[in-house]
């Protein structure tokens, strides 16, 4: 992409690299729990609001971002793509760590910071993972919503936002937290920052080309399947349950501030 040097049009760039984190999340497995749906409904009294955000946020995707994940699959060999997607995943590491000490999972945060340390040293700065390879330390997820559920605050409406797609009020809040538990923006130009964002979301969007593409196939109302995999993902999430548990993908979630 050509370097654009004046402010505004770095605003619109940043934007729709923004956009890519709700775009990600339309991305839904194509199974969902029949108590999801059931529960999902009793959740969403903002429906009529959250249907137009989707439809924006959608109508950009199918425009912008897709296009461009397109374009980088073709480009970028598939173990490239693999190898980025581990840096960030180590990146997102201290944040974990933060997040399992918050709520009292002293083993977690001991898995996190050692797969951290690891994978940034062993593991050429977090592009390859013999953490889970070698040691057998898989990926510790936590982020500042978990914590707050564990502390007791309710989610509140599913919440779908102009931009980062799917979420809550108290998910919202939990952005805001993780945001400011990411060490690297304090230190480097806000400039690089999005620009290393950008590319973790094309990137993510890239591999999941053909799972969002059979989702919106299989689904007769894409708005609800979204909604439903949402609630449920984040459910499992707060209950510390697998992906293989649930039968849902935890790549399809997992772009956030500071990634």
């Amino acid at each position: 992409m050509t370097p654009r040097n004046s402010q505004n049009a770095a605003a619109v760039i940043t934007r729709c690299f923004l956009l890519a984190a709700g775009l990600v999340f339309a991305g839904v497995p194509l199974s969902v729990h029949a108590e999801a749906q059931a529960n999902a409904a009793e959740d969403d009294p903002w429906e009529s609001f959250n249907r137009g955000m989707f439809w924006f946020n959608d109508q950009i995707d199918g425009y912008v971002l897709e296009p461009v994940a397109r374009g980088w699959d073709f480009a970028m060999p598939k173990d490239v793509q693999t190898w980025i997607d581990n840096f960030f995943d180590n990146v997102h590491a201290p944040i974990d760590t933060v997040n399992s000490l918050l709520q009292g999972k002293p083993r977690d945060a001991g898995v996190a910071f050692g797969r951290f340390l690891f994978n940034s040293t062993v593991g050429f700065a977090g592009f390859f993972d013999p953490a889970a390879s070698e040691l057998g330390l898989d990926e510790v997820r936590e982020d500042f919503g978990q914590t707050l559920a564990v502390w007791g605050l309710g989610s509140g409406p599913y919440l779908v936002l102009p931009i980062l797609g799917p979420s809550s009020p108290r998910d919202t809040a939990g952005l805001a937290g993780d945001a400011a538990m990411t060490a690297y923006t304090w230190f480097i130009p806000w400039s690089a920052t999005y620009s290393s964002r950008g590319v973790d979301v094309v990137n993510t969007r890239s591999r999941l080309l053909q799972q969002i593409e059979d989702s919106k196939k299989s689904s007769f109302d894409y708005y609800v399947f979204v909604r439903n995999a949402y609630l449920q993902y984040r459910r499992n999430l707060i209950q510390d349950k697998k992906a293989g548990e649930s039968g849902f993908y935890d790549d399809l979630y997992d772009v956030v501030p500071g990634n």
